[in-house]
């Protein structure tokens, strides 16, 4: 059985750490395009300043136009060229940070996420997006960043929703690197290039990606609230540093060499409902959650921990969460066609999934989440 993991080679974490950028550049050379935002460019500007002075590096500034598309990519590719860049940083959150992925494509690269929202930034995968902002493509590289580096205090200067919704993405972890364990099914870790040739073989998870994706979740759960309430203060403590990590690096390592599954197909499906739009990804993964729970019949003890978690964290437990306060028949049979097209990481799930099941499934995991609330609100009252 071919098996495969892939991480970044360097991940660094901790206070101040944007200070020391200037010594990974100097790493490649003497010069960084650096693919950000203008608002989050300001945000750390006076760190961008002195780890330039400190380390005698140039960040050429690339004037990020927002969107992940071939057109911006192919502009800041030759922009790099002509300024002769050393290396590519991403500074950021996701749109910045795949920009920075596919500009790079797999050599000299430093994602420096801003926010703790999701697990993308050690990832070797990019999402591609048309110029007015509509999906376009998937893409993958031959490795992942060279250099991953959070700077906590950034991240905690950071609205609290950033860091709530990346324990949203990073719930889903465990469920369903478990899930693909267990169905021997394919990971992302493994893909080649030329893979969608069949020019050469998938791979299965690792025993070593499944024990990350677990101390992922034992990690949310026993840090989860504790952080929020550090967040929320804007300060950095243990319980803060640790689901940071587990945010960004035990969940980005979990996803991508121990495979994704029901949880994340169901919030492709719910991405047709406008309700949801305004809400982050991790958002609706944790509601995808408690569905691909119910899919597979999960024990009630652990249903509940994962109600408890979400409700105590603001995060979503069912439709009226995501925005969704009513839907017809029809319009859950879209999303679950969506979430069931051939491609999709539902058919991860060790066992068939039809359009039927996850019907029956969203609708169930609703009522659960509703009848949670309304529980709890009985309880305060009493």
């Amino acid at each position: 059985m071919r098996k495969a993991f892939i991480c970044p080679t360097k991940y660094v974490q901790g206070e101040d750490e944007l200070y020391n950028l200037g010594y990974f550049v100097t790493t490649f050379g003497k010069s960084a395009l650096l693919i950000a935002h203008a608002d989050d460019v300001a945000r750390v500007g006076a760190q961008l300043k002195a780890t330039a002075a400190k380390f005698g590096v140039t960040f050429v500034s690339s004037a990020f136009g927002g969107e992940c598309s071939r057109e911006e990519i192919a502009r800041l590719q030759k922009l790099s060229e002509e300024r002769n860049c050393d290396c590519i940083i991403g500074l950021g959150g996701g749109k910045a940070i795949d920009t920075a992925k596919c500009v790079a494509k797999g050599e000299s690269l430093i994602i420096v996420p801003t926010i703790a929202a999701t697990d993308a930034p050690t990832s070797h995968s990019a999402v591609l997006y048309t110029p007015d902002g509509a999906f376009d493509d998937y893409a993958y590289f031959k490795q992942s960043p060279s250099v991953v580096m959070v700077d906590t205090k950034v991240v905690a200067a950071a609205p609290t929703r950033f860091l709530v919704s990346g324990m949203g993405d990073a719930l889903s972890t465990y469920f369903e690197a478990r899930a693909t364990h267990a169905a021997f099914a394919n990971v992302n870790a493994g893909l080649p290039a030329g893979y969608r040739e069949g020019k050469a073989d998938p791979a299965k998870s690792t025993m070593t990606a499944l024990a990350l994706a677990e101390l992922c979740y034992q990690t949310l759960m026993r840090d989860g609230v504790k952080a929020k309430e550090a967040c929320d203060a804007g300060v950095v403590t243990q319980a803060f540093e640790n689901i940071v990590e587990a945010n960004i690096l035990l969940s980005g390592l979990g996803f991508e060499s121990g495979g994704l599954a029901g949880a994340h197909a169901i919030h492709d499906g719910l991405t047709i409902l406008e309700g949801t739009h305004e809400y982050y990804h991790g958002e609706k993964v944790a509601f995808g959650t408690l569905v691909q729970l119910v899919l597979e019949n999960a024990p009630t003890d652990e249903v509940e921990e994962v109600l408890s978690f979400c409700v105590k964290l603001g995060l979503p437990v069912c439709l009226a969460d995501i925005g969704v306060d009513s839907i017809t028949e029809e319009e859950l049979v879209q999303v679950a066609e969506k979430a069931c097209i051939p491609e999709e990481s539902i058919y991860s799930m060790p066992f068939p999934v039809t359009v039927e099941d996850v019907v029956a499934c969203i609708k169930t995991a609703d009522a659960i989440g509703v009848a949670y609330k309304e529980s709890i609100c009985r309880s305060d009252v009493a």
